[in-house]
């Protein structure tokens, strides 16, 4: 009979059978094949080495019997999946390759499926979809299924994204008759402050497809004061808790920025109805703000339910213009308000920067410019946050913050944003790959303050964004949570999203629960909101998750209709692991991990060294070094890419 017991030093929750102690938790695998269980009750992971991984997927909940024999080189508690308790997952999107096999899509799932029963019209080089069957061999790592419907044409564009969005279980889009429906929902009909008086401004991206947030700025009360304004669309006077449309928004939880394949989270007729738009009056839910224009200091807020007048969108890149010097055609009134605003909002990152000691990170990221009609590929774009993105981002944190602090002051139930510290281990790793790349120590990272040290003195070389992503992956992801706690990143005690509501739910939560409270409807409880909040996270992981996959794939769609119209250039990669096979490398202007052989290189690995030396003419690569290399072959069934190096 198992018992269960608490050990003294709180490490897990465990129960014992014959001598043999045993652990259940959610099962993570990584790409490379390697396993982990988190118990239960959030302790400490336990390793599963990829042979006693059984037949076990990413997600699923899973019994795992302790290793009594750990290695030398382990720093945790290592062990074999016994039996798995509940499936994550009952599907998988794969292509049909020779042999009945199918070659899963997502690089978590380890080895091929074998089809029982018929293949119908499938053929070999289509994306099928494939319902798992139990195995009842509990030794064996070999997975089956039977296939449940064919996508299309593996390679190509349209069904590759087609995959993504099966293999993500990503929701369709709104049809027509939902679109011409949603058309005529009317809001409801409230006081409202009127402030069409204002100067409001959008700034957004060239491409943005609903706009949720405005600012505008005017004079304080006071002659060392400024009335900062952050404008959101009431949403919830649309998207009612309980109603029809909120029920299909919370299935989606958050739009999916699959390239060429927009999915809404709100049917789009309603979106541009609610969005913020120049030449209409806008209802909004407004927080304006009094910020000492000296220090950048808030002194006070109020929160209200008002109309708004857009007077002008402008996009990110225009708005770097104008603080860059350059020369525009804006309204004399914006070019008036926008100096006011790019001084004020660097005042008040100066004072967060010394009150909160926020990570100053300026991240990039690659992506692909796909056509949403046509699904041709027409470019990449690196993304690199520049002033004006951190204008914004200034004025939608105060918002978020006043918001998450009037919820706690008033023991509203809401969703919270948190992003746990990271743990010693994880920057123990991150220092060791630092020195042993690099040849830099990093030093004491136990606080927000040492990190940024570290950060500011990174080199300004082609080594920057490599050890920037990796610093990155040594922090927790931030998750939703019904209690208010710390977001590390930010610097932040209380915080919650609230400035885009068209787009996530939890925003909308929050939204509507402020609804409730200042028109006497019905607020959530903590029960349900602590529920929606794991359910939001879990949602935005899988979402994030698909649009990595997206990207990466037709990056290596962009990389091979290059190389077929012989219009490439060289690369500059990074060399970020060596071995026997050859080097693992990062290329920062495409944002993708690729591989040079071994063979193409003429060099003989040192192990002991990790280098690959020359035997005649004794140059060498090490990790940290650059190279430039050229995309040799690219399997787009894969999904992976394979470079050499240029003499």
């Amino acid at each position: 009979m198992a018992k269960w017991q608490h050990k003294k030093d709180g490490h897990h929750r465990e129960c014992r059978e014959n001598n043999e102690t045993f652990i259940e938790g959610k099962l993570s695998v990584s790409a490379g094949g390697m396993g982990f269980v988190t118990p239960r009750d959030g302790t400490q992971d336990v390793f599963v080495p990829p042979r006693f991984l059984r037949d076990a997927i990413d997600g699923d909940i899973v019994k795992v019997g302790l290793l009594t024999e750990q290695r030398p080189n382990m720093k945790g508690p290592a062990g074999r999946v016994c039996e798995i308790l509940e499936r994550s997952r009952t599907t998988v999107v794969g292509e049909l390759i020779a042999g009945r096999k199918v070659r899963p899509l997502s690089k978590k799932l380890q080895g091929d499926i074998t089809v029982n029963g018929s293949l119908h019209d499938a053929k070999k080089g289509d994306w099928v979809e494939i319902s798992l069957s139990s195995n009842e061999d509990s030794h064996s790592r070999e997975h089956r299924g039977t296939l449940k419907s064919t996508i299309g044409k593996a390679g190509t564009v349209e069904f590759d994204i087609a995959a993504v969005i099966k293999e993500y279980n990503l929701l369709p889009p709104y049809s027509e008759e939902d679109w011409d429906k949603a058309a005529n929902l009317a809001p409801i009909e409230v006081n409202r402050e009127d402030l069409t008086g204002l100067l409001a401004l959008t700034i957004d991206p060239p491409d943005a497809k609903d706009f949720d947030d405005a600012i505008s700025v005017r004079p304080g009360k006071h002659k060392n004061e400024i009335e900062l304004g952050v404008h959101i669309a009431d949403v919830a006077a649309w998207i009612r808790h309980g109603s029809e449309w909120d029920a299909k928004a919370v299935k989606r939880s958050f739009t999916s920025y699959i390239p060429g394949n927009t999915l809404p989270m709100l049917p789009k007729d309603l979106t541009q109805i609610i969005s913020l738009i120049p030449g209409k009056t806008s209802f909004c839910h407004s927080v304006l703000f009094t910020v000492d224009k000296n220090s950048g200091k808030i002194l006070s807020s109020r929160r209200v339910h008002s109309r708004v007048n857009i007077f002008k969108r402008l996009t990110f890149d225009g708005v770097q213009d104008f603080i860059d010097g350059k020369p525009c055609d804006w309204d004399s009134r914006i070019i008036e308000n926008m100096k006011i605003l790019v001084e004020l909002t660097r005042k008040m990152r100066e004072h967060r920067k010394v009150t909160e000691h926020f990570l100053n990170l300026a991240t990039t990221e690659i992506r692909v410019l796909c056509d949403d009609v046509t699904k041709k590929i027409k470019g990449l774009r690196r993304e690199v946050q520049t002033e004006s993105d951190m204008l914004v981002e200034d004025c939608m944190l105060a918002a978020n913050v006043e918001v998450a602090k009037e919820l706690v002051l008033r023991n509203i139930p809401g969703i919270y944003r948190v992003h746990p510290e990271p743990t010693e281990e994880k920057l123990l790793d991150f220092t060791i790959f630092m020195e042993d790349t690099f040849g830099l120590k990093p030093g004491d990272l136990s606080s927000r303050k040492a990190c940024n040290h570290f950060i500011e003195g990174i080199p300004e070389d082609h080594r920057k964004q490599v050890i920037i992503d990796a610093f990155l992956r040594s922090l927790p992801r931030a998750y939703y949570h019904s209690k208010s706690e710390l977001h590390y990143g930010l610097g932040k005690g209380r915080y919650c999203h609230f400035t885009s509501p068209i787009r996530r739910y939890p925003d909308l939560v929050v939204h509507q629960q402020l609804w409730a409270l200042d028109f006497a409807g019905q607020l959530r409880p903590t029960e349900e909101v602590a529920r929606l909040a794991i359910e939001c996270s879990e949602k935005e992981q899988n979402n994030d998750e698909a649009c990595y996959a997206a990207n990466d794939r037709l990056k290596l769609h962009f990389l091979k209709q290059k190389l077929e119209e012989s219009d490439i250039d060289c690369f500059e990669g990074i060399i970020r692991k060596i071995s026997a096979a050859g080097l693992n490398i990062y290329i920062p202007d495409l944002g993708i991990m690729s591989f040079v052989p071994s063979e193409y290189l003429g060099f003989t690995y040192k192990k002991k060294k990790s280098k690959l030396v020359s035997s005649s003419t004794h140059s060498k690569y090490k990790c940290g070094d650059f190279i430039y290399v050229m995309p040799e072959h690219i399997d787009l069934i894969k999904g992976s890419a394979v470079f050499r190096p240029v003499r």
